[in-house]
């Protein structure tokens, strides 16, 4: 039923196509029940029980929970479930800031400490989750055409994307980062469909490269009781101009260029409505 028969599957079939793939729960039709069962019986370690039945799946990037209760949306996920993250509720009152430090996109120091991609990972994971950050209570359309309900637990990530996004927002122009939002969207299909090693996957690496060439810069993050803030940001690339943007006699607007421009900009809408709505 579940997605990740489809990655594997077609992972191995693009890396050594010549293989046979057995899958004996697949193939068996057993329910969660029996594989418990069958689990016990053959003295295979498995860490959950009829009672506790939930499917659990983690890596250094984040925790999904599915099953049990979960399978009826209508109830609240219980605290049970939950292992990275502390309640929001029972979450320290004082925020903290925290500054990340990026390099073409790319994470790499946490308060001025350069850290490699894991020790970042999981020191901002214990940190934000700590918080209660990163909790997210998800309905999800599967690749084989299910519905389904899950939990996940992803504090750095969710950190980690709020403070790209804005550090984006600086460096990146306004055609690039619609362009990017396209590319987002294809490479997680890709990469939730299992296509992890197609060539247009491979293609758009090249891509993101290129993009992330210029996001480099530090953002400051504030951390509460279940949700992050960006408050900071600056980059030595970035295209925020202060004298252009602001509005006291540091001004560098040119002004009167407006005038021209408001008026071709809005030229095809003066000529639709004399031709067209006058009528």
């Amino acid at each position: 039923m579940g997605n990740d028969q489809v990655r594997f599957d077609v992972s191995v079939g693009a890396l050594a196509p010549d293989l046979e793939i057995i899958a004996p729960v697949r193939e068996w039709g057993m329910s969660r029940e029996e594989e418990i069962e069958y689990a016990h019986e053959h003295r295979i370690p498995v860490p959950v029980t009829v009672d506790s039945p939930y499917s659990i799946d983690a890596n250094l990037w984040g925790r999904s929970i599915e099953c049990g209760v979960l399978e009826d949306p209508w109830e609240e996920p219980p605290e049970e479930v939950f292992e990275w993250t502390k309640s929001p509720a029972e979450a320290p009152n004082d925020p903290c800031y925290v500054e990340i430090e990026f390099e073409k996109g790319t994470p790499i120091a946490l308060d001025g400490e350069r850290l490699s991609g894991a020790q970042l990972i999981a020191r901002l994971n214990a940190l934000a989750g700590g918080y209660g950050i990163g909790r997210i209570d998800h309905l999800e359309n599967r690749l084989v055409g299910i519905k389904s309900r899950e939990v996940y637990e992803a504090p750095a990530a969710a950190v980690l994307y709020e403070a790209h996004r804005k550090l984006e927002k600086m460096t990146v122009t306004k055609q690039s980062a619609r362009f990017n939002a396209i590319v987002a969207a294809t490479y997680a299909d890709l990469v939730y469909n299992g296509l992890w090693y197609s060539a247009l996957k491979c293609d758009l690496d090249a891509y993101v490269g290129s993009a992330q060439r210029h996001v480099t810069g530090t953002v400051r993050v504030k951390l509460g009781r279940g949700n992050c803030q960006v408050v900071g940001v600056r980059s030595p690339y970035s295209l925020y101009s202060y004298s252009l943007a602001t509005y006291d006699k540091a001004d560098a607007f040119d002004h009167r260029a407006a005038v021209g421009f408001i008026k071709l900009w809005g030229l095809p809408l003066r000529v639709q409505a004399q031709a067209q709505d006058s009528k």
